[in-house]
């Protein structure tokens, strides 16, 4: 069954946070420790941090949905000749039907709406399965970036973009 992508502003702020508590910990549970997940879910996720992302002028989130049901979400954001990927994300069970490729498809229409030649985004760099998924594609990692996002924590990823 196909999904369908929805536009979503402050009143979803409760479902992105339910989603990604659900998601989080299978995606980065081998990368990342229990600790360092809950800080970055608290600091990426917090109501108060959604807000603020939610306000910047380029930036949209939006939730994927099967049969009215939220299953995933992604935010991109108009940055110059780019758009950035900034989330995309999707329960477990729903990966690798198909659902992340018809999100990246609509990313990319997203993203040439909005007269971007290229999309980026970032990935840990230890998150091979979505590194695979992204190089598969059409991204390629343009650089390497450790990224201190405070109280000891660091954000290792490559930044991947793909021509549109």
């Amino acid at each position: 069954m196909n999904g369908q992508l929805t536009a979503v502003g402050t009143d979803a702020i409760p479902e992105i946070q339910d989603l990604a508590r659900r998601i989080w910990p299978d995606t980065f549970g081998t990368i990342l420790t229990e600790d360092q997940i809950e800080y970055m879910l608290d600091m990426m996720y917090g109501t108060k941090s959604l807000r603020e992302q939610m306000s910047r002028s380029r930036l949209q989130f939006f939730l994927y949905q099967i049969g009215g049901v939220s299953v995933g979400f992604m935010s991109l954001e108009g940055v110059g000749a780019a758009v950035r990927l900034h989330k995309l994300y999707l329960l477990p069970d729903m990966q690798g039907k198909g659902h992340g490729k018809r999100m990246l498809d609509y990313a990319q229409t997203w993203a040439r709406e909005q007269g971007a030649s290229y999309l980026l985004l970032n990935v840990n760099k230890y998150n091979k399965g979505a590194i695979a998924f992204y190089e598969k594609v059409g991204f390629h990692i343009s650089k390497e970036e450790d990224i201190d996002i405070g109280s000891g924590y660091w954000m290792n990823d490559y930044q991947m973009e793909c021509p549109l």
